[in-house]
């Protein structure tokens, strides 16, 4: 069995359930200096208080599950992003704090907005350059990092980094379609049409830019007849922004959030067929980078238990907290 792989799958599920959970989350506040209405954002808070923070345990799971899994690129990739990942900390600090303080105050809660703005925005925009450096390679020698400290800012990872903003803010938009009604669901509309527009035109750069820098990804994506399968991702690109873009059209409400998801699955399917089968692209695969199968196959025994848990509990709070949001009332009542 190889174990290697199918914990390379898991963390990748991990990573992805937190990109969908908690993308709307900081998308909302990054829609934020668009809704001017103090009313309006408090019930753009209210749709997201009740699983906010449940939604980081599969950030703890993705980071957590590389240190134990995957060692040696965990060794590499941390003092090559060490910058973005203490900014992306802090930003969910400032974001995690003005979720809880805001609704306690009314003196400094322009406050609390501008921390719960700044800290998202520094949080999506570090992700999105982490994910950026990646894609250009990190530079390795006998197995360990040997780049710069600043070598993960380069234009293309900070472009990589406004990408992911304008992603999180279409699912933020989205998730408030399906959640709010009146003024503020119309608003919502035209916010997820225009960040989605957006988001297509630089999934399409991307695409386009990688394969004419880096020949690898070019053999991998442009080589016939290997890579024909492949070709099914930009065509799904192509259906789903037509079903995003016509369920906004439409005035539906729950259709535009799983659209919107799809694009981010289908970009992060398109990430790892990029790199595979490297965890360190182009330096160390995930075999290279793993544990002993023992320690593999011993901590494969608590993901099988933990997550069907984590699953249960998640779904379930989603589930109790379904439905329009009343301006009314809130979570914090």
């Amino acid at each position: 069995m190889d174990y290697a792989l199918i914990w390379a799958i898991l963390i990748s599920v991990a990573v992805f359930a937190y990109v969908a959970l908690d993308g709307f989350d900081l998308g909302i506040a990054l829609l934020f200096p668009w809704f001017k209405k103090e009313e309006d954002r408090d019930v753009m808070m209210n749709t997201v208080a009740p699983v906010w923070d449940g939604n980081e345990t599969w950030l703890v799971l993705g980071g957590g599950g590389l240190l134990a899994v995957f060692p040696l690129a965990y060794s590499v990739l941390m003092p090559a992003l060490y910058m973005p990942v203490i900014a992306m900390l802090l930003g969910l600090i400032f974001r995690g704090v003005a979720f809880e303080y805001r609704f306690k105050t009314k003196r400094a809660k322009g406050i609390w907005d501008l921390s719960f703005i700044v800290g998202s925005l520094i949080a999506a925009l570090s992700q999105g350059i982490m994910l950026g450096a990646m894609l250009q390679g990190i530079e390795v020698t006998d197995r360990a990092y040997s780049g710069g400290w600043f070598d993960w800012l380069t234009p293309f990872s900070f472009f990589c980094g406004v990408a992911v903003v304008i992603g999180y803010m279409m699912l933020g938009a989205t998730w408030l379609v399906m959640k709010t009604k009146g003024d503020l669901q119309r608003q919502s509309y035209r916010a997820g049409w225009y960040s989605a527009i957006l988001l297509v035109a630089c999934i399409a750069f991307v695409s386009l830019y990688l394969p004419y820098v880096d020949s690898y990804i070019a053999e991998r994506w442009f080589t016939y007849p290997a890579s024909v399968g492949l070709w099914v991702l930009p065509i799904l690109l192509v259906v789903i922004t037509l079903g995003l873009l016509r369920s906004l059209q439409k005035r539906q409400e729950g259709r535009p959030y799983l659209w919107g998801l799809g694009l981010f699955l289908l970009s992060f399917a398109g990430f790892a067929v990029s790199i595979f089968p490297y965890l360190v692209p182009r330096s160390i695969t995930l075999w290279q980078a793993a544990a002993p199968d023992n320690s593999l196959k011993f901590l494969l025994i608590g993901a099988v238990v933990l997550l069907p848990i984590i699953f249960a509990y998640t779904g379930y709070t989603y589930w109790v907290f379904r439905g329009k949001v009343d301006p009314n009332s809130g979570y914090h009542d």
